[in-house]
């Protein structure tokens, strides 16, 4: 980490004043205030204590603005290393809000809010958060979006969103009818990838509505932000629209602009995004409106379950699925492919389509490692790229990387020409050849102008300059620059004579970004210039040692001034090249959509072929037909661990024969793993991936709900048992009969009796009203009695184990006993029950006391006995007290009994006794009736 600035405030008693006064006004704890203070950055008060403890780890760095005795104020600085490290972590990971404060210039102690930033909106930072600008570049897009519900009994529950990405000049649409728990919000978030929500300012925090939106938002990982109501008024939206839309009838004509819950979120989004504040929008964004039902639903639980997204604590990019299949080239590749994980795909048309094209990449590995390693890997974030361009920031250099992509689309194009097979032809040549020889054709004309008016000779110096014939005044300048080039060579010649070095392999000539022109030596060359006064050594890096000469800092110093005043005299030019090139945009944006789907399609066909055991293009079934059977599935994450050898397991969710798996088996056995797997394969296939099995036939799938792991918010007053029941309440009222349903260990944090009524009862439901596909991993083994209940539906799987080891016998009998209790793990899926969940045996793998383990294991075959052995025993006996008399003798003890009962009641009631008096008179009763006594019954009954 990077050394912390001293604390230097010229007038500090003005600034704590302006600060506490700021803070007054404005409070707000998800809001970070850091002032920018030139070439470092400081924090104060609240904040300052908040970044010592995320960002040093410690308090001790704290430093006191002011007089202590005074009351002063606690501030911390950072350098703008550090500073841009706390950026990314407080937008990122914390969803914190950022205000960055500088001087105003009007005078000393004058500060002004000059950028502010949040998870769903960058546009100010994008500088300072550098190749992540974009966002979690690998992972997603900044999606911010604004919601704004109607909960009116005549209207049900309403939900209008608007939603953007700011790197894309797009605004989204939706509005659509809800349950009581918002899952079709819910999904839709999740489908978006929203980092950010804008709601209506609760100010008493009584809405309950606003309050589910909140709960769902905080369980999604989503930074809310709180907007006036007046905000989400629809009087100025049409007006705002025709102004920034790209289309030219009147936002009124739109059929988006009849979704008023909608058009109330859209004008929240456009005042906090500030867009109709710059110009340059004006005309540029586009409206479209989202179809929640085109894409597969999945709820948070599902997320975690399906391990779709990489966790804050996964070591491996393999222990998520998209940092499995992310093998993209390309930013907006890996960015493409986060928002496909979680839309999956409905139409089976287009699933189809895009397992065409993964299949034409698996069959051909040429043509797949040329686009991975030749063309694709030279593509930049072409959306930021156009970003610059629209937003006025954009150099020569931008305008040359703009060129060095469009030289490269003939390339693709002819990679694509060359694939012989007929099957693929076609659907390569419409997905990509067609669209990438159409966009080489749009920017023929930039390519033109590009070698027409800028030295391409020059980029290898990394130089950015006009060509110098375009104007006299540069010519010159040239002229002299190249004479100061070939002096600079001279003495590369002289040092590399003097020192007797070898110029191409161990003196080179640089031009170093901080020490400009300049030579480098390889380190282990270095002592060659040590002690000789004439070399001045400049630093030392990984590459080598820089250093220079009196000769070449003369040079170089008057290289530096010429090249000034070549790129002031440029600026004309270079301005008007870049103008043109900026009305390219459009073009490259529709070229990043081209190339991101190639490049997530190229990475699927890397991971299907570069798996343990290559993946497998799946049957996909018509929505609502067919069944989903998969061949030696395997877990796609779980195979790739480190020490792994993946026990494959076969699946059959059969219509009217085995729709409900009960699986039952030893813990850490594998039935997670087991029923996991498939909602990651039906996840795969419906995105268009191939899957991890041998042969695979699927149905589509409407939503994959999940209820899996103890999940528990104690701050929030949520335990354990009841997360789990608003999971479950989530899956049943969310559920239909195309869906797919995955539990694991349902009923965990209540007691045994009222775990198992819930789930036997939550089972139920599942299989006579909602009739979808699903899977239950469960330590209840009575529930297994369901299949004997619902025999076309429920079918009983167990995870098998292997006990003890009889090939041997040990004549110690503890010994014999520990073998016995032995357990090993198969990891294999077979149809029945398993009865047994070998709690103990994971003790013992832990490394339990032994002393523990062996109480344990005590305790359990007592409560086995009492349970078993005492209370069947009775039952058993209580039955044979009854069943070996004739009729007969059961009719005669029965009437004796009654008699000697009736005698009883007369001599005891109405009278002042005990209990224990009443007893010895019924004693007396029974002793006196000899013919009570002879009888067989009786004499049964008093032996229990």
């Amino acid at each position: 980490m990077s050394s912390r600035p001293d604390l230097r405030v010229d007038d500090e008693v003005g600034f704590i004043r302006f600060y506490r006064n700021l803070s007054t006004a404005d409070n707000n704890n998800d809001t970070i205030r850091v002032f920018d203070r030139g070439d470092w950055y400081s924090a104060h008060g609240a904040e300052a204590e908040f970044i010592a403890r995320t960002v040093y780890k410690t308090t001790s760095v704290l430093r006191n603005l002011g007089r202590s005795e005074t009351g002063g104020l606690p501030s911390v600085t950072m350098s703008v290393t550090v500073f841009r490290n706390f950026l990314r972590e407080a937008l990122f990971r914390l969803n914190k809000r950022i205000e960055i404060w500088g001087s105003s210039g009007f005078g000393k102690g004058q500060w002004k809010l000059v950028k502010q930033a949040s998870p769903g909106n960058l546009q100010d930072v994008e500088e300072e958060l550098g190749s992540v600008g974009s966002g979690l570049s690998a992972e997603s897009a900044p999606i911010i979006l604004s919601v704004r519900i109607s909960s009116k009994a005549a209207e049900g529950r309403s939900v209008g969103v608007c939603f953007a990405d700011a790197s894309v000049r797009e605004l989204g649409v939706s509005e659509f009818l809800d349950n009581d728990i918002y899952s079709n919000f819910e999904s839709l978030v999740i489908q978006l990838g929203v980092k950010e929500c804008l709601v209506q300012a609760d100010v008493n925090r009584k809405d309950a509505e606003l309050a589910k939106i909140r709960t769902i938002a905080d369980s999604c990982g989503i930074a809310i932000s709180e907007r006036p109501v007046a905000d989400f008024g629809v009087k100025d939206i049409e007006q705002d629209l025709t102004r920034l839309l790209r289309d030219e009838r009147s936002a009124g004509t739109l059929p988006q602009t009849e979704l008023k819950l909608a058009m109330g979120s859209a004008s929240a989004l456009i005042k906090y995004l500030g867009v109709m504040s710059d110009p340059t929008n004006f005309g540029q964004y586009q409206l479209y409106q989202h179809d929640l039902s085109q894409f597969m639903k999945l709820d948070s639980s599902a997320l975690r379950a399906l391990n779709l997204m990489p966790g804050p604590r996964d070591g491996s990019r393999t222990m998520s699925l998209f940092g499995l299949l992310n093998h993209c080239k390309t930013p907006v590749g890996s960015r493409l492919l986060a928002q496909w994980l979680k839309q999956p795909l409905m139409d089976r048309q287009e699933i189809m389509k895009r397992q065409q094209l993964v299949e034409a990449f698996v069959e051909n590995t040429e043509l797949r490692q040329t686009m991975q390693e030749e063309h694709l890997r030279s593509i930049p974030d072409l959306y930021r790229l156009a970003k610059r361009f629209q937003r006025k920031q954009a150099n020569l250099e931008d305008v040359v990387r703009v060129y060095q992509v469009s030289i490269r689309l003939p390339g693709f194009v002819s990679s694509l020409e060359n694939v012989m097979d007929e099957q693929y032809q076609t659907p390569l040549e419409t997905e990509y050849g067609a669209k990438l020889r159409a966009h080489s054709d749009s920017l023929a004309k930039l390519e033109e102008m590009v070698e027409t008016t800028v030295d391409l000779d020059a980029l290898e110096n990394h130089e950015f300059i006009i060509k110098p014939e375009f104007d006299e005044s540069l010519r010159v300048i040239r002229k002299k620059l190249d004479k100061l080039r070939h002096d600079m060579h001279t003495e590369h010649r002289t040092v590399a004579s003097d020192l007797d070095q070898d110029m191409d392999k161990k003196l080179f000539l640089e031009n170093h970004r901080v020490h400009g022109w300049c030579f480098r030596l390889t380190r282990n060359e270095a002592g060659c210039i040590r002690n000789k006064k004439h070399y001045q050594e400049c630093s030392t890096q990984k590459n080598g040692v820089y250093f220079t000469t009196s000769r070449m800092q003369s040079l170089r110093r008057e290289h530096d001034q010429l090249s000034s005043n070549y790129n002031r005299t440029q600026t004309g030019l270079v301005h008007e090249v870049v103008n043109v090139a900026a009305s390219y945009c459009p073009v490259l944006e529709q070229l990043a959509g081209v190339l991101a789907h190639l490049d997530v399609i190229v990475s699927f066909a890397h991971s299907a072929v570069h798996a343990p055991t290559p993946y497998v293009r799946p049957t996909i079934h018509p929505r609502g037909t067919g069944n989903t059977v998969l061949k030696e599935a395997r877990h796609p994450c779980m195979e790739m661990q480190d020490d792994i050898s993946f026990i494959t397991n076969d699946v059959a969710l059969v219509r009217d024969e085995s729709s409900f798996l009960i699986i039952t088996g030893p813990n850490m056995g594998g039935k997670s793993t087991y029923i996991r797997q498939i909602g990651v394969i039906a996840l795969m296939a419906q995105t268009g991936c191939f899957v991890p099995c041998t042969e695979a036939e699927l149905t589509i799938f409407d939503c994959i709900l999940a209820r899996v792991g103890a999940s528990d918010s104690q701050l929030k007053g949520v335990s354990t048992f009841m997360a789990e029941m608003l999971e479950t309440s989530n899956i049943l009222k969310s559920a239909t009969s195309e869906s797919l349903i995955i539990v694991d260990e349902l009923g965990r944090g209540t007691s045994t009796y009222d775990g198992f009524g819930l789930a036997w009862a939550i089972s139920e439901h599942i299989v006579t009203e909602i009739r979808c596909f699903g899977l239950f991993a469960t330590h209840f083994h009575e529930l297994t009695a369901l299949a004997d209940r619902y025999p076309k539906s429920v079918k009983n799987l167990h995870v098998v184990a292997f006990i003890g080891d009889g090939t041997e016998q040990d004549a110690d009998a503890d010994a014999e006993k520990a073998k016995q209790n032995q357990v090993t793990l198969l990891y294999r899926v077979e149809p029945g029950i398993c009865d047994q969940s070998f709690g103990i045996h994971v003790a013992e793998l832990v490394r339990f006391p032994d002393k523990v383990v062996n109480m344990a294991r005590q305790k359990a075959e007592e409560l086995e006995d009492f349970t078993t052995s005492e209370n069947q025993g009775q039952k058993q006996q209580s039955a044979m007290a009854v069943d070996p008399y004739s009729p007969e003798e059961v009719e005669e003890g029965s009437a004796l009994l009654k008699a000697m009962l009736l005698k009883w009641k007369a001599d005891t009631e109405d009278k002042n006794l005990s209990v224990e008096e009443k007893r010895q008179i019924m004693r007396d009763l029974v002793k006196a009736d000899e013919k009570l006594q002879a009888n067989k019954m009786f004499q049964g009954i008093k032996t229990l």
